[in-house]
């Protein structure tokens, strides 16, 4: 059983804690605070971008109708902006653009430069070893696909052309090493910049057997 003097000491001991959940308090206070902070200072970070809401092909124009706004942080990503939305309605697409894609610069050009969608033109496509399937036969049907070197920043796989054609492939040891496809023009340039750093993926499209 307590004494007198024991149970009169359990109040002091109680009031000795109020200061500390006070102090607590006061510390979540100023934590949810400068969260709140934080999170409106990172929202005047964010950028208006364009995301496209429907399928472009590549060489096809684009149109309002396929152009959303979009706000994201700003990554250092070169977008085309929301502001630019009426410049981009008078590009067409240099590769196949799918729905929810964040529209990049690469993905838009102006049609005037010689890239007519629907004028189909031949090059030359140096291949390292696991970029194209070992039995690439020629007049298949195949698509181009950019895969990015592998860094930290990397962006995804991009499809550059969905549909080109095979017209002749060479071996060396047992993989494909040279291919001459022919694409459409409007993307030809884009995939001649990805081929000489050595990022095209060649991916047959076969009918399921």
């Amino acid at each position: 059983m307590l004494t007198g003097v024991a149970s009169r000491g359990l109040p002091q001991q109680a009031r000795q804690r109020r200061p500390a959940l006070a102090a607590l308090a006061v510390l979540l206070v100023l934590g949810g605070a400068l969260a709140t902070t934080l999170l409106v200072m990172r929202a005047d970070e964010r950028i208006s971008v364009i995301r496209v809401t429907k399928k472009i092909g590549a060489g096809q124009r684009f149109d309002h109708g396929a152009l959303q706004e979009a706000r994201i942080a700003d990554g250092g990503v070169t977008y085309w902006s929301w502001a630019q939305r009426d410049q981009v309605a008078a590009t067409v697409a240099t590769v196949t653009v799918l729905p929810g894609t964040l529209l990049t610069q690469p993905m838009a050009a102006a049609n005037g430069t010689g890239a007519i969608s629907g004028k189909s033109v031949r090059m030359g496509l140096a291949l390292k070893p696991g970029q194209a399937p070992y039995d690439l036969q020629r007049g298949e049907r195949v698509q181009l696909i950019h895969v990015p070197a592998r860094r930290p920043d990397s962006e995804p796989p991009t499809l550059l052309a969905e549909e080109a054609v095979v017209e002749s492939v060479s071996y060396t040891s047992g993989s494909a090493s040279q291919a001459t496809v022919v694409v459409d023009s409007a993307v030809a340039p884009v995939v001649a910049a990805h081929a000489l750093n050595g990022e095209i993926s060649i991916a047959v499209v076969r009918t399921q057997p």
